[in-house]
C-alpha cells in the first residue's frame, strides 16, 4: 500500500480530541449515502412508470401507423401485401377511424370509431386480452335486439360494437343493450339543413385497457359497418402495423416510406406519442438533478471536513515534508481520504436503494388510488444502466469536492508551521 493510501486510511480514524471531525466525516458519509440511495430509488420509480405506461399504450395501439396524405385509401389490400413483405413486420390490418357521438337513455359521449376487421383485430393489437365482459367473436355479428316497451316492443336485428368499461358506466349500458351512434358527415337533406346520421348498434363486449382515456372514449366496430356508417365505401384510414422488435419502428418506418413513396406517411409509436414520453425524461431529469443537490451537500461536508482535518494535521504535514515528501503527495493523502468518504457512501447508498427498490417490487407495500393513478402499486424498474451513472456521478463529485482541501495542504510551507508552533 502506498504511504499516502495508508495515512489518508490512518486519518479517517479520529482521536479524542478530534471526535468532531470524526462526527462531520460520518455525516458527509450520511449525506451522500442517502442521496444516492434516494436518487436510485426515484429513477427506479419514475423509469417503472415509463415502463408501464409504455407497455399499455403499446399493448393497445399499433407499432406504425400508415396513411395516405391524399386522404382515405382505396387499394388497402394491395398496400397491405406489400407492406407484410419488409422484414420485421408481424402483422398489418386496414382500419378506419371516425368521431361520433354516443347516445343512451343515461347520457350521451363523444367518442372515436375504430373500425377493424374482426378476423385480423388481435393480430394487430390483442383486443381479446382487454376483453372484460362479452365476446370480440361477436363484433360485426347481427344481434336480435328487442327495443320499446309494452304494445309498442319490436325486435330488430342490431350489429354489435365493443365499447370501454368506463364509457359503459357513464352510459349505463350492459351487454346486450342498445346504443345509438350519431355523426354529422353522411347525414341526410332536411327542411333545416343536414340531418346527422343516426344508426343503432348493440353492445356484444366491453374492454378494459387499464387507461382511463381509452376506455371512456374509444369504440371498437367491424369494419364494414363503420365503412356503411361514414359512407367510405372500400375505403379506410391506413393500416396498423405490428413489428415483431417494438423498438425497430422507427427504421421499418421510413423502410415503408420508401417502398410506397408518396402519398404514404408512416408513423412509429414513438412519433406518436412523442410528447408524452419526453415529457416523462423531462421529469426524470429534473427530479435527478434536484435530488442530486443533495449528494452535492454532502460534498460540502466533505470539504469542511478535509479543510478541518488539515488544520488539524499542519504539524503532520510540516514533517512529512521534512522527511521528503512531495506536494503532489501530501495532495494525494487528502484526496484519498474524501475519495474514500465518497466510495463509502455511494457503495451503502447504492446498497441500501437496491434493497429498498426489491422491497417495493416484490411485496409492493406502497398502495396508489385507483381513481387517480393507472396502476394499483408504486412501479418499480431497477436498471444497472441507471445505477451506474448514479453512481459514478456521486464519486466524480466527491472527488470534486476534495480538490480544494487537497491543494491547501500541498502549498502548506514547513518553516512557517514549525516557525509558529
Amino acid at each position: 500500500m502506498h504511504y499516502e493510501l495508508f495515512i489518508s486510511f490512518r486519518y479517517l480514524r479520529a482521536k479524542r480530541r478530534e471526535i468532531f471531525i470524526s462526527l462531520i466525516t460520518t455525516i458527509s458519509t450520511l449525506g451522500v449515502l442517502i442521496g444516492v440511495m434516494v436518487l436510485n430509488v426515484t429513477l427506479a420509480i419514475m423509469t417503472g412508470f415509463e415502463e408501464d405506461l409504455r407497455s399499455r399504450i403499446l399493448g393497445f395501439n399499433p407499432h406504425i401507423l400508415l396513411s395516405s396524405l391524399n386522404g382515405p385509401l382505396d387499394a388497402y389490400e394491395q398496400v397491405a401485401e406489400q407492406v407484410r413483405q419488409v422484414p420485421g413486420i408481424a402483422a398489418a390490418a386496414p382500419f378506419l377511424y371516425g368521431q361520433v357521438m354516443v347516445s343512451s337513455p343515461r347520457g350521451v359521449s363523444g367518442v372515436v370509431v375504430r373500425g377493424v376487421e374482426p378476423a385480423l383485430a388481435s393480430a394487430v393489437v390483442n383486443i381479446a386480452d382487454h376483453i372484460k365482459e362479452g365476446s370480440l367473436a361477436r363484433l360485426g355479428q347481427k344481434q336480435l335486439v328487442h327495443l320499446g316497451n309494452g304494445t309498442g316492443q319490436r325486435s330488430v336485428e342490431l350489429a354489435g360494437i365493443v365499447i370501454g368499461e368506463e364509457l359503459a358506466d357513464q352510459l349505463g349500458l350492459l351487454i346486450g343493450d342498445p346504443i345509438t351512434l350519431i355523426s354529422p358527415l353522411g347525414g341526410t337533406p332536411g327542411p333545416l339543413g343536414m340531418a346527422p346520421r343516426l344508426k343503432r348498434f348493440v353492445v356484444v363486449g366491453l374492454f378494459d385497457s387499464g387507461m382511463v382515456e381509452y376506455d371512456s372514449g374509444l369504440l371498437y366496430m367491424a369494419l364494414q359497418d363503420a365503412q356503411q356508417f361514414f359512407k367510405l365505401d372500400r375505403q379506410v384510414s391506413g393500416l396498423e402495423i405490428r413489428l415483431q422488435e417494438v423498438y425497430n419502428a422507427q427504421p421499418i418506418a421510413r423502410q415503408i416510406e420508401e417502398l410506397l413513396g408518396f402519398p404514404y406517411k408512416a408513423r412509429d409509436w414513438t412519433e406518436i406519442n412523442r410528447n408524452l414520453f419526453a415529457a416523462l425524461s423531462l421529469e426524470k431529469f429534473v427530479y435527478s438533478i434536484v435530488i442530486l443537490l443533495i449528494v452535492l451537500v454532502a460534498a460540502f461536508n466533505i470539504v469542511a471536513t478535509l479543510i478541518m482535518v488539515v488544520m488539524e494535521k499542519r504539524k503532520d504535514i510540516a514533517l512529512l515534508k521534512s522527511m521528503g515528501a512531495s506536494d503532489a503527495a501530501i495532495g494525494r493523502i487528502f484526496i484519498y481520504k474524501g475519495l474514500v468518504i465518497g466510495l463509502i457512501g455511494t457503495f451503502l447508498g447504492t446498497l441500501s436503494g437496491f434493497i429498498l427498490c426489491w422491497l417495493l417490487q416484490r411485496y409492493e407495500f406502497i398502495e396508489l388510488p385507483a381513481d387517480v393513478w393507472y396502476v394499483s402499486t408504486v412501479p418499480i424498474k431497477m436498471s444497472v444502466h441507471n445505477f451506474l451513472i448514479v453512481g459514478l456521478a456521486s464519486v466524480a463529485i466527491c472527488l470534486g469536492a476534495t480538490i480544494y482541501p487537497a491543494r491547501q495542504a500541498a502549498r502548506l510551507a514547513p518553516v512557517e508551521v514549525i516557525r509558529y508552533e
